[in-house]
């Protein structure tokens, strides 16, 4: 990891020093004169992810902006994420977006860029290094804490509770689970597992199988996304047992789970205004104009009550 990590680097530099040699037009524009902004995801291949996506090409649209959305298959493809995050540095963006799924690993390649004057913004994830330019998303700490009081409010004290956790070393994912298990505790239920499911539905269901087998008097699941939250209620419902199951993200397929009576709830990112803050705030930055440091996108707990409104608007922008 160490040797890759080094490679990474030193493509990033060579690709960055290629860039520097372009004219000043070359590198504030595209060919058709509008400002040009990579965005690089985590993946594109979930739900949460597209609405990531269509915030940001709807920015790109409403302000004349070239945007580009690149993602690997796969949350835990980190490799392929610095890749693609050094592909496209290479092709001389205003600016880059990106929500880093390890950020010890794209930290470097980060770091190098904005040294180059090439403003990064994050979003979704948070990562420390010199020149960022702005960080957009959720304080998932504070989702965590609603996702386990809202599982909590629906359980009683002493019931024994899960937690499915993402890849490991995501920080969006880990920050969410220190969250729910404080409030969880704070509430006196208690946790019996906690394991990975690395964002995925199948993953996540055979993660939980294998915690029913030795818990099966378990009342709770809070999972760290809704693709988990979905995996994990199949295994539930395969063993016929009453549990709670709380999500993060409000995916279109989560919310149609909650009006379905299945899914118990979810904690509601708002993953198409990230995407379209995102670039925004991106093109703020190629300007020359001021740009906040933190932006929080909020979050919305939902619920059967409020899942019909939600699902309107996640269909509306999915179209």
């Amino acid at each position: 990891m160490k040797k890759l990590k080094l490679i990474g680097t030193a493509l990033a530099v060579s690709c960055i020093a290629f860039a520097a040699g372009c004219s000043g037009a070359d590198k504030e524009a595209s060919g058709n004169g509008n400002e040009s902004v990579a965005v690089v995801l985590k993946t594109l291949s979930s739900p949460y992810w597209k609405y990531v996506e269509a915030g940001a090409k709807a920015a790109g649209k409403d302000l004349g902006v070239d945007v580009t959305v690149v993602g690997p298959s796969a949350e835990s493809e980190v490799i392929q994420q610095v890749n693609m995050l050094e592909d496209q540095i290479s092709q001389s963006p205003g600016a880059i977006v990106v929500a880093p799924s390890q950020p010890e690993t794209v930290v470097p390649v980060l770091e190098t860029a904005s040294q180059s004057d090439l403003p990064v913004l994050l979003i979704d994830s948070d990562a420390e290094f010199a020149g960022k330019t702005s960080f957009i998303g959720t304080e998932n700490h504070t989702a965590g804490i609603e996702g386990g009081k809202l599982l909590a409010s629906m359980l009683q004290k002493g019931d024994k509770v899960v937690l499915i956790s993402g890849a490991l070393g995501n920080p969006a994912t880990d920050d969410r689970i220190k969250g729910a298990k404080e409030a969880l505790e704070e509430a006196g239920l208690e946790v019996v597992a906690e394991q990975p499911g690395d964002s995925d539905k199948t993953k996540a269901m055979s993660v939980m199988e294998n915690i029913l087998q030795k818990n099966g008097d378990v009342k709770g699941v809070f999972a760290a996304n809704d693709d988990m939250a979905l995996g994990v209620l199949r295994a539930v419902e395969a063993k016929g047992n009453d549990i709670k199951v709380i999500g993060t993200d409000g995916t279109e397929e989560a919310v149609e789970s909650i009006l379905d009576g299945k899914l118990a709830g979810t904690i509601a990112q708002s993953p198409y205004n990230m995407g379209y803050q995102g670039v925004e705030n991106a093109l703020k930055a190629i300007k020359g104009e001021k740009v906040k440091e933190r932006i929080d996108s909020g979050i919305d707990i939902i619920t059967t009550e409020n899942a019909e409104e939600k699902l309107e608007f996640l269909k509306s922008i999915s179209k």
